[in-house]
């Protein structure tokens, strides 16, 4: 039995992060998915930081992590975490050093063994309305969604050239990081969920940008069309956080795949709980 947690978008929210660790001592999950948005919003401009975590990653993530090892020992959990469209890429140095220390395994476009499983990170979303663009490229083509900002406009905290900005895609990215590799037992740790499915709604209905209707649905169509052709095991997602209210659903199956989003829109923490071995049985609870 391979037992796991996914939590995402909690944005540095620390009485979540607190129930999140209370319930890991409690359980000790052998694995624990962190999937983006870890980090408080505003932290590009220091605006709703606790000033006693102003050094999020290190004054708070770190010294939890540094504790809960110390107690757990042999059974601390394996973490696998990634970064989201609101967390600045400019932090990623720290969350790199931290996981040097063996604090957990960031796995932004790479790829970890795990026993009999491979695990897969990744980051970027398409355009989204917001000005960071750290974490966004276009998604299939050039094309930018009605009353989204293009990747080439708003800021970034991380230099990348023109090039990249330009030509690089979500779908490109995802070719290259699997390549010809067999799915059938890898765990993919996404930020976007995929297009059209009960993961990616957004409360965005009758909503009007120069005369144009928004689309209400706001994932990846390159993440969509990756699971329909490649099927891996399970997929893990987030970033919609008010898409399991609209929809009822946070779990979906497409086609063999087992897809999930721990996003969750209210104050209560939201941990989604399942074996790695057998999916399907797997539950959410509220804290």
């Amino acid at each position: 039995m391979d037992s796991c947690f996914i939590v995402s978008d909690n944005h540095g929210n620390i009485v979540r992060y607190n129930k999140l660790f209370n319930e890991i001592q409690k359980d000790k999950p052998e694995i624990v998915f962190l999937g983006g948005d870890l980090l408080p919003s505003g932290l590009v401009t220091n605006k709703a930081i606790d000033i006693k975590h102003k050094d999020f990653i290190n004054d708070f993530l770190v010294n939890k992590c540094i504790s809960l090892k110390k107690e757990l020992k042999d059974k601390y959990p394996h973490i696998f975490l990634i970064l989201g469209n609101d967390d600045p890429k400019s932090e990623e140095i720290s969350i790199i050093e931290a996981g040097i220390k063996g604090l957990w395994h960031y796995i932004h476009n790479r790829k970890i063994q795990y026993k009999d499983y491979t695990i897969y990170g990744y980051s970027y979303v398409p355009p989204t309305p917001f000005l960071l663009k750290d974490w966004e490229r276009f998604d299939v083509s050039r094309f930018v969604d009605v009353g989204c900002v293009s990747p080439m406009e708003g800021y970034r905290t991380f230099p990348i050239s023109d090039y990249e900005k330009e030509y690089m895609t979500i779908q490109k990215d995802l070719v290259n990081l699997v390549k010809e590799n067999d799915l059938s037992h890898s765990v993919f740790l996404f930020h976007s969920p995929p297009y059209q499915t009960n993961l990616d709604r957004a409360d965005l209905d009758g909503q009007i940008f120069n005369y144009a209707p928004v689309d209400v649905h706001v994932g990846s169509i390159a993440i969509k069309r990756f699971i329909k052709k490649k099927q891996p095991f399970i997929t893990l997602h987030g970033h919609i956080h008010e898409s399991s209210r609209i929809t009822g659903c946070w779990k979906q199956k497409i086609g063999k795949t087992n897809a999930f989003s721990a996003a969750y829109e209210m104050p209560d923490l939201s941990i989604i709980k399942f074996d790695l071995q057998d999916p399907s049985n797997a539950i959410r609870i509220l804290l």
